[in-house]
This record gives structure tokens, C-alpha cells and sequence, in this order.
């Protein structure tokens, strides 16, 4: 009785060791590494946008919407969104006159610089890109801003006497630098094409 009790025994034993053998003789498991989301956008094409303002500029044709109104300003000032709805990302403009009013100058990039260093307490670095084309009469900075920022790009140009147009990147949706990190590179190139077409009326 005891040697057949000790032979369950051996057997059972014998037979958990051998499952487990063949269970753990597949291939190792390997976490797979972090993948990012792989989003394709089309060429973009760019053409000239249709606005009643003292300034115009190319829009690439992925803007679909395109919002002009008048804005509160000291001087006169308008807002323009440019709204990519395939992408939930929206570039907001603002025009303000500066009026030959150096004091306005002044008051104008204070305000721009200070609107994109409040994202510094979420941003991860920004870097500073100067702009200038001398034979237009734009001179401008483009910041690019990482980590969850609210917004990913800011820039501003001028021509010192007379115009100031900045203009900000936003998302409709909750920042994640990641997930967006393909659109707003792509929207970004935009924001650039902006500033190297803006022409001043």
C-alpha cells in the first residue's frame, strides 16, 4: 500500500514536471519596445488664402476652415483659424496693426514672447528658430515647443512699422506628445510655409 502510494506520488510529480517542460519550450517572451502611432499624411499643396486683410499668406489645402473675425485690440486686430478637421488641430492667427507706434511694437512682442514662455511649467524644452526676409520686410522668430505643452508651436512676424500677425498650433484634445508628435511635426512645416509667404498689404 505504501509503495503504491509513493508510486501516485512519483507519477503525479512525473507527470506536472513534463507538462510544465513542454509549456516553457516555446520561444521566449520579449516585451515588445514602445511603438508610436504611424500616421501618413499627403503631400502638402499649398495656395493662397482668400482673406479681406492687410496681409495674406499660402494655406495648405488640408485647412478645410477657414474663420476670419475682428478681435478686441488696442489697435485694429483680427483672428483667422485655420482648422485641419481630419486632424483635430487648429493654427490660430492673430493680426494686430502696429500703427508706426513703437510703443505698440514693443507692447506686440512682449506679448508674443510672453504667451510662449507660459509654456515653459509643461514643456520638456523650446527651441527658437529667427526668421527674416529682408526683401518682403518679415522678421520674425518660430518657437517650437516639446513635451505636453498645450500648444506645440508659436511664431510671430513683423515688419517693424506697420503689421504683427503671431500665430499658435492647438490640438482638440488632451496634450500627449507622443500621440500628436506626427501631426504637430507636419503642421509645423505649415506654420513655417505661413511665415515664408506672409506678404504685407
Amino acid at each position: 500500500m505504501l509503495v503504491k502510494i509513493k508510486f501516485n506520488i512519483f507519477l503525479r510529480c512525473f507527470l506536472i514536471a513534463t507538462v510544465l517542460g513542454i509549456l516553457s519550450c516555446g520561444e521566449n517572451v520579449v516585451p515588445k519596445p514602445r511603438a508610436y502611432l504611424r500616421l501618413d499624411y499627403p503631400k502638402a499643396k499649398y495656395n493662397k488664402a482668400e482673406i479681406a486683410l492687410p496681409f495674406s499668406f499660402e494655406k495648405n489645402n488640408l485647412a478645410t476652415n477657414l474663420i476670419i473675425r475682428p478681435v478686441e485690440g488696442t489697435t485694429s486686430s483680427y483672428g483667422v483659424n485655420l482648422e485641419y478637421p481630419t486632424m483635430k488641430g487648429t493654427i490660430y492667427l492673430t493680426y494686430k496693426a502696429v500703427e508706426g507706434s513703437e510703443k505698440n511694437l514693443v507692447e506686440f512682442l512682449r506679448d508674443a514672447q510672453n504667451f510662449t514662455q507660459k509654456h515653459t511649467v509643461k514643456a520638456d524644452g523650446i527651441l527658437e528658430e529667427r526668421y527674416e526676409d529682408s526683401d518682403e520686410k518679415v522678421y520674425g522668430m518660430f518657437y517650437k515647443v516639446g513635451g505636453n505643452a498645450a500648444s506645440q508651436s508659436q511664431f510671430y512676424v513683423t515688419d517693424s512699422i506697420n503689421h504683427f500677425l503671431t500665430g499658435s498650433l492647438y490640438f482638440n484634445t488632451k496634450p500627449n506628445y507622443d500621440s500628436i508628435l506626427p501631426a504637430a511635426h507636419y503642421l509645423q512645416k505649415d506654420i513655417k510655409h505661413i511665415m515664408e509667404t506672409v506678404k504685407w498689404e
